[in-house]
């Protein structure tokens, strides 16, 4: 296996640059792994494949407005997208400009006139262009005054609507990104699943900058992911092992969700806290409450132990999420099926259009 097995070529013109109107209104192509199947339908046409006992997953992660406009001293400008939170005064962040070295402090500016500026230091060196900044005061209460929304990179137009780079239910703060196959949801839409008797859980898992980027390594397998924090709570996992009782699916809406499931079941195992159990079907697992971080990298042999269907959008070539996905519907079909995709107009990424793989 080599990462050019999960390379395509995309058109400029495919990427999506705006959101769509409604949510529910992008494009959805189903992909049915056991046969190839592939079925071209609206978005708001999902209901039409989940049943009643299924249980549809969601992260509920909420994007900070975290790409942060500083100065140096000498009047220089600086840019720091924060990425985790290590304490109340101190974030790692990606970092754009020059010369910020260990002890290099900047100034953080509100727009507003007579507002207070905060500074900012440099404390420690990651790798690359990362590093550890400690700033004079928590930085979290002037996010609104400072803070600007970190659109990926492909992204060149403006956001008029910051919310429409949240999910309808994002709730709680701490992604560097969204998790973008949520963004299809509208309100609505939920209901009218909850009312056909489809189940609705939550995970969190905080989305970091690592979804956007491409595995460089020729072998994926010495590609190191960066850890994300996830939680998988009680509420939640009650849910999820009545419905493997019931005979019902686990639908998780994104590669995020999809990671904290497994993530939770392939930990809690390793500690012993859950054990095949014969009375469930497929001789599945239990699993448990999880919170702690995750840098699990699924590839094309992964068994999937939790989820049985996935809404997801379309990934950027060689990337992890690309590799995810064709772990779970083969690697020949997701290639096929991103194809016919271009060749049908569909568009692709964090605005782009979505697909169901059952």
């Amino acid at each position: 296996m080599k990462t050019s097995d999960f390379d395509y070529n995309l058109p400029e013109s495919s990427i999506a640059q705006t959101p769509i109107e409604p949510r529910d209104s992008s494009r959805l192509l189903v992909l049915h792994r056991d046969t190839g199947e592939l079925e071209h339908r609206i978005f708001r046409d999902v209901s039409d494949y989940l049943r009643a006992g299924d249980l549809l997953v969601l992260n509920q992660t909420r994007v900070i407005p975290a790409r942060i406009y500083a100065r140096k001293e000498t009047g220089g400008r600086v840019e720091f997208l924060l990425l985790r939170r290590r304490d109340e005064f101190t974030w790692e962040a990606l970092v754009g400009g020059k010369g910020l070295r260990v002890g290099k402090r900047v100034l953080v500016e509100p727009e507003e006139q007579n507002s207070k500026a905060i500074h900012a230091e440099v404390v420690e060196i990651l790798a690359g262009s990362e590093r550890v900044i400690r700033f004079s005061e928590s930085i979290e209460p002037y996010f609104s005054k400072v803070g600007n929304m970190p659109l990926p990179p492909y992204i060149h137009e403006k956001l008029d609507d910051p919310e429409r780079y949240q999910t309808v239910y994002a709730k709680e703060p701490g992604s560097a990104a969204a998790p973008t196959a949520g963004l299809h949801f509208t309100p609505r839409l939920l209901e009218e699943l909850q009312v056909k008797g489809v189940k609705i859980a939550y995970v969190t898992l905080h989305v970091g900058l690592d979804t956007f980027a491409p595995v460089t390594e020729e072998n994926p397998e010495e590609h190191v992911i960066h850890t994300e924090r996830c939680e998988l709570p009680q509420e939640t996992v009650d849910l999820i092992n009545k419905t493997k009782q019931a005979g019902g699916r686990i639908v998780a809406v994104g590669t995020t969700s999809v990671r904290t499931l497994e993530t939770a079941e392939i930990g809690n195992r390793e500690l012993g806290i859950v054990s095949p159990d014969s009375r469930l079907p497929n001789n599945e697992s239990r699993i448990s409450p999880f919170t702690g971080p995750t840098s699990l990298f699924i590839l094309p042999g992964y068994q999937f132990k939790i989820v049985d269907a996935m809404i997801t959008n379309f990934h950027l070539p060689k990337s992890t999420l690309l590799m995810l996905v064709s772990a779970f519907a083969g690697r020949e079909k997701i290639l096929e099926t991103y194809r016919v995709a271009i060749q049908e107009g569909y568009h692709f990424y964090s605005f782009g259009d979505a697909m169901l793989i059952l």
